[in-house]
């Protein structure tokens, strides 16, 4: 497929260096240019057929997370391993990998590597989401993810396969009284010197008024986390009904947060602009626009980046929420 995705920015006509773009319904300008500098991505595939996998319980996919294993781990399975789960019960957290981003990848046999009963942690309906972080220091890949919607898990492995739990890092218990959902977790190694910080963790937020917004959280060893009580964005911030899938990238000297908006329906990627110690709101607009025939359908979301030979790739959810599947983009 040769269709290039679409980006526009909210704040165009603002004088944001950015460049001038075409906004729906206001006619054409003169130049097109991605926000802060990012690229533009194309669709170049899916990672598999997903009907032709073995562990496929629920016939959707969500939220991949690509990472580089070689020279990190010892005879890997490939040089990039690709984490992802189902949603629906019973959920489960899967690997495939490959040799090139530019993929296929190659499901592991023995999916799921976590389920969601783990005898004595817990017993749950489902677990899902899976971000799994490098740490050079300690020579081991942390794996995040939820179950239930209410709890963030972490898990740690030296072969990226074979995991060790290892406890609860956030639920929402630590979040304000009526939080009904933490999930959808992110960690990134971030330097926050005033907070004392290594890492920051970016995550979805629910509540009782059932409107989505994105949290975070600062920790100094990735374990033990302070959360900030109140939302990094929220959805009126952008307008939208609801975001979520949140992830950290940096560019040009400093740090933005892509997510998602209107999660159940159609969306486009968002942006915003967080600064390196996460004080600015900068709200950019459109990341990245989903293509409106297959595999996106109108939708694309919870992106996770990698680099290969010098080219950007950009892994996302592509399709209907709860019909989807893992999507290969490219830097053009």
């Amino acid at each position: 497929m040769t269709e290039f995705s679409r980006r526009t920015t909210l704040r165009a006509a603002a004088g944001l260096g950015l460049g001038l773009v075409t906004l729906p319904g206001l006619g054409t300008t003169t130049a097109s240019a991605a926000p802060a500098g990012f690229p533009e991505y194309r669709f170049l595939r899916t990672t598999f057929d997903k009907t032709k996998l073995k562990y496929n319980p629920t016939g959707e996919l969500i939220f991949p997370c690509i990472r580089g294993v070689s020279g990190r781990i010892t005879n890997p399975l490939a040089r990039y391993y690709l984490y992802y789960a189902p949603h629906d019960a019973p959920g489960g957290i899967c690997l495939s990998y490959s040799n090139t981003l530019d993929g296929p990848f190659t499901e592991y046999p023995d999916n799921p590597i976590v389920k969601n009963v783990w005898s004595p942690h817990y017993s749950v309906s489902h677990v899902s989401s899976p971000h799994v972080l490098w740490r050079g220091d300690l020579g081991e890949l942390w794996l995040y993810f939820h179950g239930e919607n209410t709890t963030t898990r972490l898990a740690r492995s030296k072969d990226g396969i074979t995991f060790t739990y290892d406890k609860v890092v956030l639920s929402t218990s630590m979040m304000p009284s009526g939080t009904t959902e933490t999930s959808y977790a992110r960690v990134f190694e971030q330097s926050l010197p005033a907070r004392g910080a290594k890492y920051v963790m970016v995550f979805m937020i629910n509540t009782t008024a059932n409107r989505r917004s994105i949290g975070w959280g600062w920790s100094a060893d990735a374990r033990t986390w302070t959360f900030s009580q109140q939302p990094l964005i929220r959805p009126e911030d952008v307008g939208a009904r609801d975001i979520g899938a949140p992830s950290v990238v940096q560019r040009n000297g400093s740090t933005y947060v892509v997510y998602h908006e209107n999660l159940e329906a159609g969306g486009n990627m968002l942006i915003t602009e967080v600064g390196n110690d996460f004080s600015k709101r900068d709200h950019l607009g459109v990341f990245h626009a989903p293509l409106a025939g297959a595999p996106d359908n109108g939708r694309c979301a919870a992106a996770s980046f990698g680099t290969m030979d010098g080219k950007e790739y950009m892994f996302y959810e592509a399709g209907e929420r709860l019909g989807g599947a893992i999507a290969i983009a490219r830097a053009v």
